[in-house]
Formats: structure tokens, C-alpha cells, sequence
């Protein structure tokens, strides 16, 4: 009897180890978000805003939403035609509003209102395609920011979080206990963690939208210039408008 009950008391300790490390073990996500205070709370509101932007710039950065396809053949035809009216008016239709209907819509307004007339369409279209890019761009920068702030507020996190661990030692009479230090090194850790899950894919989807905005407008702007080469075809080169003729040879004076 006595035997069974040393063995009982020399098992309990190894039991509530064990009890202990289950308890570790099943601790859930929220559990350790929980534990990174304000900041880690900030760092996951923010993460929210990361996810709605990438999932907003997946949408909108689309070969079909920036060049509608049945806009592009529309606009082929009409300025193949020369006519001019009926391509401003289509690319003013709200359901056609897109990158391909502002470029080509701007560069006609602006080149019929100019002294130049079609002549002055490729400058026109070119600054209005810049424009543009930069639009799209300044739409993706709010992710490459949260990609910055994130491990910065991680940082912030974790030198609180060892203020805390240290304003502990120094209150506390004698040795501090260890668990008396966990709470405020654990938010140090647990920040730090939570910033770079939340920088580290906002800074590869940042790298790829803005190479996927490169690469889409390029591949626009190519069609832009093909469908409004009839027009300056039609009014003729601004280099050969202003090439020098050349003087009639007279022949040889009769006396």
C-alpha cells in the first residue's frame, strides 16, 4: 500500500508537467494575438486593411477591367473610320469607364481642341497615359505602407514589451520570478511575430501589383498607338508637314 502511494506521488509531478504542457498546447491563435497587447490588436486591424486592398487592386488590375475588350474593337473600328464624335461619345459611357476609355477618350477631347487638331493626339495620349500609371500606382502604395508600418509597429511592441520586463526586475524584492517576466517578454515576442506575418506578404504583393500594372499598361499603351494611327495617317506627319521642298532645277538659259 505504502509502495502504491510513493509511486502515485512520485507520478504526480510528471502528470502535471504533462497536464501543463497539454494545456500549452492547446492554447488557439487567439490566445497568442491576445497576448501581444494594443499594438498586436493595431497590427491585426491593420492586416484587415492589407487584405481588402490586395483583394480591391486583384480586382480592379485586369486586363479586362483596364481594356474592355468590346471597347478596344468598338474604338478600332470608329477611329479606322475617322470618325471622331462617335469615339468620344462611346468612350464617355459610364459602363465603359476604364483606363483604355479615359487615355483615348482625354487624348481626342484635348487634340480637337487644339490649334494642331490631330497632330498634337500622341503627345496627348502619351502624358495622359503617364497619368494614368501613376494613378494606379498611387491605388497600390497604401500596401507598400502597410508593409513598412507593420514591423515598425512590431518593433514599437517589443520594446514595450520589454519595459514592461524590466520595470518588473526593478519593483519587484530580490529576484524577480520568471513569471512575473512572461507576460511582458511574451508580448515582445508575439508583436514582433505578428508584424513580419502581416510585411512580409504585403511587401511580395506589393512588388508583384506594380509589376502587373507595368506590364498590363505597356501591352495597352501598344494598342493605344495602333488603333490611333489612322488619324495621324490622316492628317499627315508633323515631319513631313515641315520638310523643306526642294527647288525646281531650271535648265540651261537660252541666249
Amino acid at each position: 500500500m505504502i509502495d502504491i502511494l510513493n509511486t502515485s506521488a512520485l507520478a504526480s509531478p510528471a502528470t502535471l508537467t504533462l497536464a501543463q504542457g497539454s494545456g500549452q498546447a492547446n492554447r488557439s491563435l487567439l490566445d497568442y494575438i491576445a497576448q501581444g497587447g494594443p499594438i498586436g490588436m493595431i497590427i491585426i486591424l491593420i492586416s484587415f486593411v492589407a487584405i481588402g486592398m490586395i483583394s480591391a487592386q486583384l480586382f480592379r488590375i485586369r486586363r479586362e477591367r483596364l481594356a474592355p475588350p468590346d471597347l478596344m474593337d468598338d474604338l478600332r473600328v470608329l477611329l479606322a473610320e475617322g470618325d471622331i464624335n462617335a469615339s468620344m461619345k462611346r468612350c464617355e459611357d459610364e459602363e465603359s469607364a476604364s483606363y483604355l476609355s479615359r487615355v483615348v477618350g482625354t487624348g481626342l477631347v484635348r487634340a480637337s481642341r487644339s490649334a494642331f487638331g490631330m497632330l498634337e493626339l500622341r503627345s496627348s495620349v502619351d502624358e495622359i497615359e503617364q497619368l494614368e500609371v501613376d494613378r494606379l500606382y498611387r491605388l497600390t502604395d497604401g500596401i507598400g505602407l502597410i508593409a513598412s508600418v507593420a514591423p515598425m509597429l512590431g518593433l514599437l511592441g517589443t520594446v514595450v514589451g520589454m519595459v514592461g520586463a524590466f520595470d518588473t526586475i526593478t519593483l519587484s524584492d530580490g529576484p524577480a520570478r520568471p513569471d512575473a517576466l512572461a507576460g511582458s517578454i511574451s508580448q515582445a515576442l508575439i508583436t514582433t511575430v505578428l508584424g513580419l506575418i502581416v510585411a512580409i506578404p504585403s511587401t511580395a504583393m506589393y512588388t508583384y501589383l506594380r509589376n502587373r500594372i507595368d506590364h498590363l499598361t505597356t501591352e495597352i499603351n501598344e494598342e493605344i498607338d495602333e488603333i490611333i494611327a489612322p488619324l495621324e495617317a490622316a492628317q499627315g506627319s508633323p515631319s513631313a508637314a515641315n520638310k523643306p521642298t526642294q527647288a525646281p532645277q531650271q535648265g540651261p538659259s537660252r541666249a
